[in-house]
């Protein structure tokens, strides 16, 4: 088994000023770990890495093509958007196809993630609204997946809810974690959102890559989806984005809040999961990027855009560069 050396520095002066600890577990299909930080068995939260499996069941019950909704609908419902025009332009489309206004979402009003996003709102002078909240394609896909089976949209983000309960045996399928073992509790956008081992997390990609590769229905459609609207998922600048770019859809991957990143190679099929134990967003883009160097699922020259994720300047205010945040040597 490949020991992965993960931990991202930072330095200030050359001298060193913090060190964020990072843990990591990388899959290949059957579940077998090829690769590790820390500790892989580690339970986290999954936060939004766990999008794609939500929106399966939708997927799988045939409910895009019943509302004859297509790749970018369900890219959006597998994203944390930035919150930029597009994003919200396509959100309230699908409200509007259910019939729905955005009252409807449970999630609620944030600032748009991406900068361009945060910028364009400011310049209209209006305020974020649910629409913007990062998460509204998925909960719009999940009103969408109440609405096609007949089910009350009413409480659709609680637990007890049959859309909950079905991505509930999504996750648990996918990760090969029993449902009884995986914790839940509410996320940010105030849906279920689970914790379970970064080993089930990244066996999760690695078997999506599996089937999406070997053809199986949901699976190719969901890939498909995010590998060609890569802004969609993420957007202007956006890790999420550029990294599948940069790959060319070889590699997919998920943002998740608190440091936790998952991601698969669809050429290797080997799933990765990695966690910052502090939580810090700083340390999870290098450390991840690291992780796929590693793993030689990228290669050690990076293109200048996953560079800039892989090694960051700090700066003070006066726009001075006094330090660095970078993997450990």
């Amino acid at each position: 088994m490949q020991e992965l050396q993960l931990d991202i520095a930072v330095t200030r002066g050359g001298t060193l000023e913090s060190v964020h600890q990072v843990h990591a577990a990388a899959v290949d299909p059957s579940g077998a770990v090829v690769a590790r930080a820390r500790n892989p068995e580690l339970v986290t939260h999954w936060r939004s890495c766990a999008k794609p499996f939500q929106a399966m069941p939708f997927v799988e019950a045939g409910g895009l093509d019943e509302l004859g909704w297509g790749d970018d609908r369900l890219a959006l419902a597998c994203a944390s958007h930035g919150g930029e025009p597009e994003h919200v332009a396509l959100a309230t489309a699908m409200l509007a196809d259910l019939g729905l206004a955005q009252d409807a979402l449970a999630c609620g009003p944030h600032e748009p993630l991406s900068d361009r996003g945060a910028r364009l709102l400011r310049e209209s002078g209006s305020a974020p609204t649910r629409i913007h909240n990062n998460c509204s394609g998925k909960h719009a896909a999940m009103l969408a997946r109440a609405k096609t089976a007949g089910w009350p949209t009413a409480g659709y983000h609680t637990a007890p809810h049959e859309v909950q309960k079905g991505c509930l045996a999504s996750v648990s399928l996918w990760s090969g974690v029993a449902p009884d073992a995986i914790g839940r509790a509410v996320d940010g956008c105030g849906v279920v959102e689970f914790a379970l081992p970064l080993r089930g997390m990244a066996t999760a990609y690695a078997r999506l890559g599996e089937a999406a590769g070997a053809g199986v229905p949901g699976p190719a459609r969901v890939v498909r989806a995010m590998v060609t609207h890569p802004f969609l998922v993420g957007g202007t600048g956006r890790f999420d984005t550029v990294l599948m770019e940069e790959t060319k859809g070889r590699v997919i991957c998920k943002v998740g809040a608190e440091g936790v990143h998952t991601a698969v190679s669809l050429d290797r099929g080997i799933g990765v999961a990695i966690k910052a134990e502090d939580g810090a967003t700083r340390a999870q883009y290098p450390a991840l990027v690291r992780a796929l160097q590693l793993l030689d699922l990228l290669p050690a020259s990076l293109p200048p855009r996953l560079a800039e994720f892989s090694r960051r300047p700090i700066t003070n205010t006066r726009g001075e560069v006094v330090g660095e945040i970078a993997p450990v040597a």
